[in-house]
């Protein structure tokens, strides 16, 4: 995420304007389609010259990756998800039961905001190449997050025994991902509640040790 320096009246305009800008971008982007959509669409769906645009953002690959990034974080600072609020708060969770109830509505508000957008961003980047390559890295930025979640869980006492933090990871990557959250939610008319009940009671299920008198438990 581009980050507008300083803290007076020009830098706070600059990122005024970059939010108006990437917000025009998300509505066009959705209701046209990323091709279909030009930077001077943008501009003056911003009510800015189209050169302010390319000044901000270069061109319209990166406002693309930028408006996703913006989208996933939820506003424009430059905060990397493992140092949210919301995800300091599930990791020092007491349980294993208290984080993935935490670590669930977190990812919940995220996919409610990234849904929209995703198949926008896989068409845009199945097409064009140059933007498929601005999101190509060596490591999955949402398994990087859901590994370091998976490592606090397992040290929880009420984590599931025998579960180590790789398969934990990979449980918490594969649930909570946005292509399931999109099966559920846009193609089986899941509401955003349905699909937190139950994807937090999937991982509790596989994760944490049954509640003491469960039938799971008694017949152990």
């Amino acid at each position: 995420m581009t980050i507008v320096k300083g803290s007076g009246k020009r830098a706070e305009k600059a990122r005024l304007t970059r939010r108006k800008i990437i917000a025009a971008a998300e509505r066009l982007f959705i209701e046209h389609g990323y091709g279909a959509t030009t930077v001077q669409d943008v501009a003056d769906a911003a009510g800015v010259a189209v050169q302010t645009i390319y000044f901000s953002f270069g061109n319209k690959r990166t406002l693309m990756k930028e408006l996703v990034d913006v989208v996933i974080a939820g506003d424009d600072e430059p905060v990397p998800t493992l140092e949210r609020r919301w995800f300091h708060d599930a990791t020092d969770a007491p349980s294993a039961a208290e984080l993935l109830e935490r670590y669930t509505a977190g990812t919940a508000e995220i996919l409610a905001r990234l849904a929209p957008v995703l198949k926008v961003a896989e068409s845009a980047a199945a097409t064009d190449p140059e933007l498929a390559e601005l999101w190509r890295s060596d490591e999955d930025p949402r398994y990087t997050v859901s590994a370091e979640a998976a490592r606090a869980l397992v040290s929880k006492p009420d984590a599931a025994e025998g579960v180590g933090a790789d398969h934990a990871a990979d449980v918490l990557y594969g649930l909570t991902s946005p292509e399931l959250y999109l099966v559920m939610v846009k193609s089986r008319g899941w509401s955003d509640e349905q699909w937190r009940g139950w994807a937090l009671a999937s991982l509790r299920a596989q994760l944490c040790k049954a509640p003491a008198g469960s039938p799971s438990e008694t017949t152990r």
